[in-house]
């Protein structure tokens, strides 16, 4: 069983920087797709981006140009750089992983982290 865990989280001001990390157990991370969700209060769980095992990233409008996924596949870990953050982007952020090679469905990921708060202060 894979196993992720968030990091990375906490509290930035607006048009600041963050970068959340999503540690992943098991030899294959490198053959999954990994995808980060947030979900904010009141709101649905909302695909944020993802990348595939081989590098190919797709983002959400919403963050498109704003924030950059990448993975370190020797280190079992996939990256969320948030940059010129907003109040909108105040979340819950979850990491993923699919073994789709492309997905943007919650049901297509089968491993969750826990999630790491987000909160963009003004």
């Amino acid at each position: 069983q894979v196993q992720l865990v968030e990091s990375g989280g906490g509290s930035v001001q607006a048009g600041g920087s963050l970068r959340l990390s999503c540690a992943a157990s098991g030899r294959t991370f490198s053959s999954y797709t990994m995808g980060w969700f947030r979900q904010a209060p009141g709101k649905e769980r909302e695909f944020v981006g993802r990348i595939s095992w081989s590098g190919t990233t797709y983002y959400a409008d919403s963050v498109k140009g704003r924030f950059t996924i990448s993975r370190d596949n020797a280190k079992n870990t996939v990256y969320l750089q948030m940059n010129s953050v907003n109040a909108e982007d105040t979340a819950v952020y979850f990491c993923a992983a699919t073994s789709h090679f492309q997905s943007s469905q919650i049901y297509d990921y089968v491993y969750w982290g826990q999630g790491t708060q987000v909160t963009v202060s003004s």
